[in-house]
């Protein structure tokens, strides 16, 4: 089933009867889409988010059959802590997504060393600079409260995060919320990608997501759906 509302946030929902399902078809329209990034410029760029939703969908990515040596794989957002934290997003990826075929990607991390996550989130924002931008892919996720990415809607300088001619690929988040500090892209580079996938599953998430899109106060989702170029992909399963 599919539908497209176009009310101010622009998507198109793809409803899946159970997860498998969803993480194999969401990896299909993934790997088509970095296949045809690596054609035209050669390399291609994803950016995924952490959590624990997007397991299935990692293991069912990385069977695909894509040149993943010329595919580089980042992160939507991070927490402020070691890859060796159980909290970390790059952990994640390193167990579910960096496996099979895709071992021979390059990973580029958010987290690294430094004195303080201000520190950290300057010398992200200089490094990924390096990257070939645009963004071919991003996937994000969604929490109850209708966050994405590290956008929580407690989060200090939120309007600076969510500000969409932002020159900024990385900022610092802090947010009571969000437990501890956080490293996350900014909407502005978010929105410049080729190709926006929303995962969500679950009915609390449905029902948050349907609440995010319903006239009323903005959650963070609903600012990536309404100041998205092209309608985002949001694949959902019970």
């Amino acid at each position: 089933m599919a539908r497209e509302q176009l009310n101010g946030a622009s998507y198109n929902w793809n409803a899946f009867p159970d997860r498998p399902q969803l993480a194999a078809a969401l990896a299909g329209r993934v790997a088509d889409r970095l296949t045809k990034a690596i054609a035209v410029r050669g390399t291609a760029v994803l950016a995924v988010s952490g959590g624990t939703t997007p397991a299935k969908f990692f293991a069912a990515l990385s069977a695909m059959p894509i040149a993943w040596d010329k595919v580089i794989v980042t992160l939507v957002d991070e927490r402020f802590v070691p890859a060796s934290s159980p909290r970390s997003n790059a952990g994640l990826v390193a167990a579910n997504l960096l496996q099979n075929a895709a071992k021979a990607a390059r990973f580029v991390p958010l987290y690294h060393e430094a004195s303080g996550i201000e520190d950290a989130a300057a010398s992200d924002d200089a490094a990924l600079r390096s990257l070939p931008w645009p963004l071919d892919v991003v996937v994000l996720g969604m929490g109850p409260d209708g966050h994405t990415a590290s956008f929580f809607p407690d989060a200090d300088d939120l309007a600076k995060l969510l500000d969409p001619a932002s020159d900024r690929i990385i900022l610092p988040v802090h947010a009571a919320s969000a437990g501890e500090p956080r490293l996350t892209l900014t909407l502005a580079r978010i929105i410049d990608a080729g190709f926006i996938a929303l995962h969500i599953e679950g009915e609390d998430k449905r029902a948050a997501f349907d609440g995010a899109v319903a006239p009323g106060p903005r959650k963070p989702i609903r600012a990536v759906l309404d100041a998205a170029p092209r309608p985002v992909e949001v694949f959902w399963a019970p």
